[in-house]
Formats: structure tokens, sequence, C-alpha cells
């Protein structure tokens, strides 16, 4: 089964500051947990005067106790506390002509144990309903979750199941059929895969509930600092939130 999350807010800032925090996001003091941005590649079209950017975050974070009860620490690449970093691929998309942006954000590792695909959009306000609509962006983001803990498990299964089908239909005694190995006994037998596949998620989808809220108020803190510092009083924030850090 797969988790979804979803909301809408808005920024009382104009598209062109928002899209800038959002550049200039990390650190802040709700997202001191990001170790490291580092940009791989950024491409303006002239065509579509579009600017494709994409990034790689490198994050710090603690795995919840219960994920941990439930999956060895060796499977989630976590120290002996549940610390364990991981690295987020960023995909960003503006058209600052059509006043839209569009994001996509998702992880790099610990792929068998659960995926998360972050989408966001930012929009300026439809014209011609308010003057003051200038100074506000439209956000939208949906967030996906799914594990994939037991589906190489499923995917061996399968083409066991095909291989005996094959052999049954082509009659090749010689060739013997595979079966199913024996599940060793252990921390997997009191569970089935679906069961952990579905606690992982209900357990992310909660943590996801939790940051979010916490990520909006980044951003604001970038946009305050913005408005009243311009760039300079970003990068200053910037450099205080990383010393914070240390």
């Amino acid at each position: 089964m797969v988790k979804f999350y979803s909301t809408t807010y808005d920024y009382d800032y104009g598209f062109s500051a928002v899209t800038l925090a959002y550049f200039l996001r990390y650190p802040n003091p709700y997202s001191r947990h990001v170790a490291s941005t580092d940009t791989i590649s950024r491409h303006f079209d002239p065509e579509t005067q579009r600017l494709t950017t994409v990034r790689l975050h490198v994050k710090r974070s603690r795995i919840p106790a219960p994920v941990l009860k439930l999956l060895p620490k060796a499977t989630l690449g976590a120290n002996e506390d549940g610390s364990t970093q991981s690295f987020i691929l960023e995909k960003s998309v503006v058209d600052v002509k059509q006043g839209w942006m569009h994001t996509d954000s998702r992880n790099l590792d610990w792929n068998n144990v659960l995926s998360v695909i972050e989408r966001q959009t930012y929009r300026r306000p439809t014209a011609g309903v308010g003057a003051n609509e200038e100074q506000r962006t439209d956000v939208d983001v949906s967030v996906t979750l799914k594990s994939r803990i037991g589906e190489q498990i499923r995917k061996r299964r399968q083409r066991w199941g095909q291989q005996a089908t094959a052999t049954s239909v082509m009659g090749n005694p010689e060739k013997e059929i595979v079966e199913d190995e024996p599940v060793q006994p252990g921390w997997f037998n009191s569970w089935t895969s679906g069961a952990i596949r579905s606690a992982v998620e209900t357990i992310s989808l909660q943590r996801t509930e939790k940051s979010q809220p916490k990520a909006q108020k980044g951003m604001s803190v970038v946009l305050a600092r913005l408005r009243n510092g311009g760039l300079e009083g970003v990068l200053e924030g910037m450099r205080a939130d990383r010393e914070v850090q240390l």
C-alpha cells in the first residue's frame, strides 16, 4: 500500500521573492539537520525562458524508534543510536514568464526500505483577481511514501513461478523446478512483509505531517530575512545557522 500526504498554503510574498528564497532556504532555524547542499547542474533555456536546476542535499536524521524495532540497523545504514544521513536529489523548473515553479525531490538511499517523493508547485496568482495578489504565491505540496520491503522476495518468487510454468508447458523433465526456500527463523517471522511495509509507511507519514509545517516556517524565516536585509541579510542568517549546527 502507498501513503499520500498533500497540503496547500500561500506566502504573502511575490513569486520572484519566493523562488529566490527556495534556493536559499538551507540552512534555516527549522532545517539545521541539512548538512550540505550542492548544485549538480543548472540550465537556462532561452526559447522557453525556463531555468532547470538539479541539486543534492545531504541530511542528518534519526530513525524513529518504532522503525528500529521493526528493521535491523544494518538494513537502514544507521548507527547504534539510530542516527544516519540521507541523500536527497532535487530537480526544479522555474518559468518566471508564466509564473510557476515545479520541484521534485526524492531519496537516493533507503529505497529498499522506503521511497519518498515530494512534489511542490509554486504559482503566481491568476491575473485580475486583485492588486494585492502580486504579493502572494500559492503552493501545492504532495508527498508519496512507498515501502519496498519484501519486493525482492516477491519478484524472486514470481520468477520461480514463471520458470516452473514454462518447464511444465515445455514438458522438460530434465530441468528441475526450483521451489521456494523455507523462511529462516528470526525477526521477520513475527511480521509479514505486508504488515511491516504498512507500519513503515504509517510511521513515515506521521513524520511527514510534522515536518511539512516546519519546512513552511523555515521558508517564512528566509523570506523575512530577504525582505528586511536583502540578500546580505539571508547570507548572514545562513552563517549564523551554520554556527549553531557546529
